[in-house]
């Protein structure tokens, strides 16, 4: 049997509960209406994947595949994109960003093939309207507030931003760790969301960084 024969039972499969005879639940769905479904698939791997479960992973790994089928069907009947586009463009990209391995680049080391990745991104979207001509550019809006503080932390100090040596001091983990759940604690005791209160300092820093950046920008620009 074809090993592409699954993929194309998998797509008709969806077609059908898609048709007009098809089933009412899913004939209703929408992007929206399915955009938190494929965040919680996504947590149920993670779950699976530390558990070492393989027949877990392997089940859950079809439930975010659904997603995928289920979002292309309904982009499909919209005349957007396929199934197929998006399988095409995600071979493009691969080969695209690893020259070192389809092409003549010869970095090495994961830091070299990190920073190759992220230039050749870059130069992807230069002058289209996903250009990120910053470098704290291209963090999702909706990761949770400790997730995206984190990415930005690490973009920052990346791109020079904070000092390498900024925030670190004698704490050991488990002292940061139960001083964060203290924290929470804390806020929740006080009818406060830990969530939100994080999201609004990280969003105040991330404007103070952005404008920092911009300075560092302008000076460069002059001198």
């Amino acid at each position: 049997m074809p090993k592409t024969a699954a993929i194309e039972d998998l797509l008709k499969v969806m077609a059908r509960l898609r048709s007009p005879k098809g089933c009412p639940w899913d004939r209703e769905q929408d992007h929206k209406s399915l955009r938190w479904h494929a965040v919680e698939e996504v947590y149920e791997l993670m779950d699976a994947i530390e558990a070492g479960d393989d027949h877990e992973m392997a089940e859950e790994l079809g439930d975010l595949l659904l997603q995928v089928v289920f979002h292309c069907q309904m982009a499909q009947e919209r005349g957007a994109f396929n199934f197929e586009k998006v399988a095409r463009h995600l071979v493009d990209k691969l080969i695209r960003r690893h020259p070192h391995v389809f092409g003549n680049s010869k970095v090495k080391t994961v830091d070299a093939v990190w920073a190759q990745w992220e230039q050749i991104k870059k130069a992807e979207k230069k002058g289209t309207k996903h250009e990120r001509p910053s470098a704290l550019d291209g963090i999702p809006k909706h990761l949770p507030a400790l997730m995206r503080t984190e990415k930005l932390l690490k973009k920052a100090r990346k791109a020079g931003l904070l000092e390498a040596g900024a925030g670190t001091g004698k704490l050991s983990k488990a002292v940061v760790g139960r001083r964060l759940f203290e924290l929470t604690k804390y806020a929740q005791r006080n009818k406060w969301s830990a969530e939100s209160l994080l999201r609004a300092e990280m969003k105040k820093e991330e404007r103070n960084l952005r404008k920092l950046e911009k300075a560092r920008e302008r000076k460069k620009t002059t001198n």
